[in-house]
C-alpha cells in the first residue's frame, strides 16, 4: 500500500517553525543536525517552505518567505 502524508486543510506554522523560517530569511545557517537537535518539524519540508541542499543546510523557499509575510501581517 502506498504511504501518503495527511495535510490539514489549513496550515498554521508553530512558533518554532516561524522562528526557523525567520532565521533562514535573515541568512543564519540552519543545518539538518541543528534542526534535529531543536526538534524542527519536517512539516517545513513537506509544505515546501524550506529545502535541504547536498551539504545538509536548510534554505528558505519563496513559499517560506510568503508564510512569514502572512504571519507578520
Amino acid at each position: 500500500m502506498a504511504e501518503t502524508t495527511y495535510h490539514a486543510p489549513v496550515y498554521e506554522p508553530t512558533v518554532d517553525e516561524l522562528e526557523v523560517l525567520k532565521k533562514l530569511e535573515m541568512g543564519e545557517p540552519v543545518s539538518l543536525e541543528s534542526a534535529a537537535r531543536e526538534h524542527m518539524s519536517k512539516r517545513l519540508r513537506e509544505r515546501g517552505l524550506v529545502e535541504v541542499d547536498s551539504s545538509h543546510q536548510w534554505h528558505i523557499t519563496a513559499a517560506g518567505r510568503a508564510q512569514i509575510r502572512r504571519s507578520d501581517a
